[in-house]
């Protein structure tokens, strides 16, 4: 993919993720050195051009920058400052792990660890204004960002897929969330290891730090591990989150197409209604199959 490629792909991205926070925006039009689309929010009219040349892609909104709509814009497009909201900053190393999670909210569904290591030549090959925390970021652009930044790492990331079923058997031996979380990221790690080379880990904080440390093998052993909360501001640990969830939701999608259910996510009222259905219809096996046991929610059923 050349720079004027990877500039209309990373466009047509950003423009899915507006339209689906309701913002509409024109097919992109090439003009010289950048493609261009018309954004359309609460009446107000605003150009969205990127850039493209040998110093990479530049995104600029053009329009009237003291309205509100032009900060909810910006917001969307440009993310929060990374780093920004540390009182005691850390800066990014040059090169390190990062590791996040998906699904441990969720009764539906599988609980995910990833991680991915970038260094300074990954970095420079990575769209990074679209990576953030995949809280921020819709189910739609997952599925269409997250291949993207795979075909880049290459083989510089992992992913451990826990199913409901492997999760309430390891939850069963583990008997806390916390210490089967620390099993997978450290297994993530080690994975990793195996095929980079680093001595920086940065993963999102989940509980006590020691969980974790005590979890790594000989290789996790000899490298410097950063637990902090909120660690999505750094980039490989958004990058992890965002993997994670494609995975989250791709088992969904399996499940839908294989068994003909679809399923609710998070914890939800809904939640309650679809699992009571599951298991009036087909039993408590069958339920197990698909959802985390120890949640309260199986009290209520």
């Amino acid at each position: 993919m050349n720079i004027e490629q990877k500039a209309l792909s990373e466009l047509k991205i950003q423009l899915e993720e507006l339209n689906q926070r309701g913002i509409s925006s024109s097919e992109p039009i090439k003009n010289g050195y950048a493609f261009s689309s018309d954004l359309k929010i609460n009446r107000a009219t605003y150009k969205l051009l990127y850039y493209f040349g040998k110093k990479g892609v530049t995104k600029i909104i053009q329009g009237d920058n003291s309205t509100e709509n032009y900060n909810i814009l910006h917001k969307i497009i440009f993310g929060e400052e990374l780093f920004s909201n540390q009182k005691t900053k850390l800066a990014e190393p040059v090169s390190y792990i990062g590791t996040d999670e998906s699904g441990k909210g969720d009764y539906f569904g599988p609980l995910v660890i990833a991680g991915a290591f970038i260094d300074s030549k990954t970095k420079s090959l990575l769209p990074l204004n679209l990576i953030k925390d995949s809280k921020l970021i819709s189910d739609e652009q997952i599925l269409l960002l997250a291949p993207k930044l795979r075909k880049v790492l290459e083989n510089k990331y992992d992913i451990v897929l826990i199913t409901p079923k492997k999760y309430n058997e390891l939850y069963n031996s583990f008997k806390n969330l916390n210490r089967l979380l620390a099993w997978g990221h450290a297994t993530v790690i080690e994975n990793l290891l195996g095929r980079v080379d680093t001595k920086k880990v940065i993963s999102d904080k989940f509980g006590d730090e020691k969980l974790l440390l005590n979890s790594l093998k000989d290789k996790g052993k000899q490298i410097e591990l950063i637990q902090l909360p909120k660690a999505e501001q750094y980039f490989a640990v958004a990058i992890a989150s965002i993997l994670a969830r494609e995975k989250f939701l791709h088992w969904f999608i399996n499940v839908k197409n294989k068994l003909g259910i679809e399923l609710p996510k998070g914890a939800s009222n809904g939640v309650t209604v679809k699992a009571k259905e599951i298991l009036k219809k087909n039993g408590m096996d069958y339920l197990a199959m698909l959802v985390k046991l120890h949640f309260k929610t199986t009290k209520s059923l």
